[in-house]
């Protein structure tokens, strides 16, 4: 990554975050080379090369990235639970409204913000993360840059409570293309697992695993006939693991493969 001269690769404060699409903490982002098109099953986002962004804990969110003359690298922060409670109690930090709804936080552009980036290079190991001596004093430092800038994120980030209850039929047609388990899904509606099956059954009188296979399906019929997308090009965004799974189950559904309709 290059950032006023400074080059280094793409590196980690905190643990990484795995590729799974339920956000379990807090992340920043500082994208050096690329693009990202994030999608939180609401709206689309586009992050470039020198921007940088908070995606919220608790959330469904996405990403696609591409190359630029064939690298990605970024910078990533997570704030976890653990160390926002103690940077809280250090700093007397109150929460004082609500803010905006979505995965993806645009932040207020500092040239602070850069700065903090090249001056990780003297503590960067080369093995994806910051020496673990500095790991807490920098990531303090950066939460302290982005408060000072984007006071609204006191109410994000120092918000420790569970999902509340919400409309259940409305967050599922809007986050069923997400590949994630139920105890997710009930999680961030605000239920139990059992509570989350049964108030879904009452909704839309059928199971779960039922409803989402055929949601998807339906919307990948949508987008290959109407569309004149490719299965090949679809199938991860509706939340099919492989190819061979999606065509087994369409053909299962419609009585025909999905690439009748291409032909």
């Amino acid at each position: 990554m290059e950032v006023k001269g400074i080059e280094i690769t793409s590196c980690y404060i905190g643990p990484e975050i795995s590729p799974e699409h339920f956000i379990p903490e807090h992340i920043f982002m500082f994208l050096a080379k690329g693009d990202v098109s994030g999608y939180d099953g609401d709206k689309k986002y586009t992050l470039k090369s020198g921007e940088y962004c908070l995606v919220r804990k608790n959330h469904l969110a996405r990403y696609t990235k591409q190359e630029d003359n064939g690298a990605f690298e970024k910078v990533v922060v997570v704030f976890d639970e653990e160390f926002l409670k103690k940077f809280q109690q250090k700093h007397d930090i109150k929460r004082d409204g609500n803010v905006a709804k979505g995965a993806f936080y645009e932040l207020t552009r500092t040239e602070m913000v850069p700065n903090f980036v090249s001056s990780l290079m003297p503590y960067y190991n080369g093995a994806h993360k910051i020496d673990g001596a500095f790991e807490q004093v920098k990531k303090e430092e950066l939460l302290l840059i982005l408060l000072q800038t984007n006071p609204d994120l006191v109410n994000i980030l120092f918000d420790f409570g569970i999902p509340e209850k919400i409309d259940l039929e409305f967050f599922m047609n809007h986050n069923y293309k997400f590949n994630v388990g139920m105890e997710r899904f009930a999680y961030l509606t605000g239920r139990s697992l059992s509570s989350f099956k049964r108030d879904f059954m009452k909704i839309f009188s059928e199971t779960p695993n039922r409803w989402l296979v055929k949601k998807r399906l339906k919307e990948a019929h949508f987008l290959i006939e109407k569309k004149k997308q490719r299965p090949k090009e679809i199938y991860l965004d509706l939340g099919f693991e492989d190819l061979s799974h999606f065509s087994f189950a369409f053909k299962k559904l419609f009585g025909y493969a999905p690439t009748r309709l291409v032909e």
